[in-house]
């Protein structure tokens, strides 16, 4: 009997990937896929149920650090369509889910994906449409200055301008050559051993903050490298006795995949056009 076809079967591509020689990396490079994903140890129950691969991005061709300014951005998402076509061809997945909290390539990765009738979802993306369906307004805890100035182009791009009550930002940047800032990996780890740490420290009087001052009913994370914080951020909100959702990129984006595939949908052909379109609008409203 032949065996049961997965009802998901996902690839997951990494925004980018450092060189071998880089000592900025906080991957692991060779060993099972579960260890090469970011956070596995709180999202994998997510994936139990999704025959899935890996991907771990292009190679950078700006530097060996992390992504984190607009040029940088631009790169990786250049560095990423490729890899994009490449999955849709290969037959092998219903849907792709692009990991990095600033889906570098998104848009266009929708373009490619629809043609061949595969959704596609991201991080930012995911996060703003189910904290728009959790609360009136959500506010985004995010890394450092730079990041924080491009995704408030994600907010706009994707239409949540007025949803967004702000985005708080610790100012903890990538350690990248001239400037050896905390190493961020050491701030889980603390967390993890029992103890606290700078960076869930700023999060939690940020998002208070951005509760009491600003008007925020959900909370979301920008950079990725802050995706760890969600459960210990939602229980230190809990503490507190404020009982608003935390969100992070990785499980709603894996979850809307699900959820794409489950209703068969894709991208709309208004939104992304083919290149000869069998109808075709005369004006379009912005």
């Amino acid at each position: 009997m032949q065996d049961e076809i997965t009802k998901y079967r996902f690839i997951l591509i990494q925004a980018f990937q450092l060189p071998a020689s880089s000592p900025y990396r906080h991957h692991a490079l060779e060993g099972p896929k579960e260890k090469s994903l970011q956070n596995f140890d709180q999202i994998g129950h997510l994936l139990a149920d999704v025959e899935w691969d890996l991907h771990p991005g292009a190679l950078t061709t700006y530097g060996d650090w992390q992504v984190e300014n607009q040029e940088e951005f631009c790169h990786a998402a250049a560095g990423r369509l490729g890899v994009v076509r490449e999955a849709c061809a290969s037959g092998k997945y219903n849907a792709i889910v692009l990991l990095g909290g600033g889906e570098p390539g998104f848009q266009a990765s929708r373009e490619i994906t629809r043609s061949y009738g595969i959704p596609v979802t991201s991080c930012a993306f995911s996060q703003m449409h189910v904290a728009a369906m959790l609360g009136n307004k959500f506010s985004i805890i995010d890394l450092a200055e730079n990041h924080s100035s491009y995704y408030a182009g994600l907010v706009v791009q994707h239409r949540f301008a007025e949803r967004c009550a702000s985005i708080r930002n610790l100012q903890m940047p990538h350690p990248r050559p001239g400037y050896p800032e905390v190493h961020l990996a050491k701030q889980k780890e603390k967390v993890l051993a029992g103890g606290t740490s700078e960076m869930l420290e700023a999060a939690v009087t940020e998002a208070i903050a951005a509760i009491e001052e600003d008007g925020a009913e959900v909370i979301m994370f920008g950079c990725s490298a802050l995706f760890w914080l969600q459960p210990f951020l939602q229980m230190r909100l809990n503490e507190i006795g404020w009982e608003v959702p935390v969100l992070e990129g990785y499980r709603c984006a894996i979850e809307l995949a699900k959820a794409m595939v489950n209703l068969g949908l894709t991208a709309s052909g208004l939104t992304y056009p083919a290149d000869r379109p069998k109808k075709w609008r005369r004006r379009k409203l912005v």
